[in-house]
């Protein structure tokens, strides 16, 4: 069985988080010390006990979805002797490729939560709030989700952020430009295109500002390379080159996030098992997306002994 662990992004953050794995597992307890050390505040009380307000600040919600999912991949090696050697590869859903190069020993924990702070707080300060927006294009193929993408780009900028899977792809950019996206999705037949609730329209060209910061950031930052290949977010390929992957890692900012490619990829090089460390979000949408494959979701420790359990089984 090859198997691949993925890391979810922003969106599966909730009060309670990881309340469960610290204190279960004593090496998930450090991961959250050792991120609040390296903020210089208690991220980890926010996580625990809101208010949710505060934990949806892309500033918090990112590093807090890093920390849940280390928790449980730092938990799973301490209790069950199993960490990214077991996988052939590694990927993360947008800010989950820090949190895919922590867990393969590429970035430091304190250094990925300092990195996601500055990377949250950057991308929310890149555009006014109500200047951008993003959208989701349910049951559209990715013809009809360029042909929208056009036509909208007569009002602004706009593009593909996130191709998740088959029949899922989301779109971002200025506000007239998405919504003029949306209505050419219609009279192209998607069956559904809806606006989203988030705080900045991500992974388009008005996150530049944000790329720049990222760009000044990582260049103080040590990067190892990672111990299983990373399939990287906008080259749905895989890499170790520590130089490469900082470069990715700055054009991830601005670029589209190919979920879907990079799922195809790793099942075409042999992937049958995903483990998602830290929520369950992906794994849902792999089964539905590739359904001869296996899914495990390791966000709570009944979860994370069953997945060890099948492994020796």
């Amino acid at each position: 069985m090859a198997l691949a662990f993925i890391f979810p992004g922003q969106g599966s953050q909730a009060v309670g988080m990881g309340q469960a794995l610290k204190e279960a597992y004593p090496a998930a307890r450090e991961v959250f010390e050792a991120v609040d050390e390296a903020l210089g505040e208690s991220l980890s009380r926010v996580m625990a006990e809101g208010p949710m307000e505060a934990l949806t600040l892309t500033q918090n919600a990112q590093p807090a979805i890093m920390a849940v999912s280390i928790a449980a991949m730092r938990a799973l090696k301490a209790e069950f002797g199993v960490d990214v050697s077991a996988a052939r590869f590694v990927a993360g859903h947008s800010l989950g490729e820090y949190t895919a190069l922590c867990a393969a020993g590429a970035i430091s924990l304190p250094d990925a939560a300092r990195l996601l702070r500055l990377r949250g707080r950057a991308m929310q300060q890149a555009v006014p709030v109500g200047e951008g927006a993003m959208a989701a294009l349910l049951g559209a193929e990715q013809a009809q989700a360029e042909a929208a993408v056009a036509a909208g780009q007569a009002h602004g900028v706009v593009a593909i952020a996130n191709d998740n899977a088959p029949g899922q792809i989301v779109i971002s950019g200025a506000k007239a430009a998405v919504e003029a996206a949306l209505e050419a999705a219609k009279e192209h037949g998607v069956r559904r295109a809806m606006m989203l609730s988030v705080s900045a329209p991500f992974h388009c060209a008005l996150m530049a500002p944000a790329a720049e910061a990222m760009t000044v950031a990582l260049k103080h930052v040590a990067i190892a390379a990672p111990g299983a290949p990373l399939v990287a977010n906008v080259s749905a390929a895989p890499v170790t080159d520590p130089e490469t992957i900082r470069a990715l890692l700055v054009e991830q900012v601005t670029g589209r996030v190919r979920w879907r490619e990079s799922i195809d990829f790793m099942h075409g090089d042999g992937v049958t098992s995903f483990a998602e460390a830290g929520a369950k979000v992906l794994v849902t949408m792999l089964r539905r997306h590739l359904p001869d494959t296996q899914g495990a979701a390791l966000s709570a420790p009944d979860e994370i002994e069953a997945f060890a359990a099948s492994l020796k089984g």
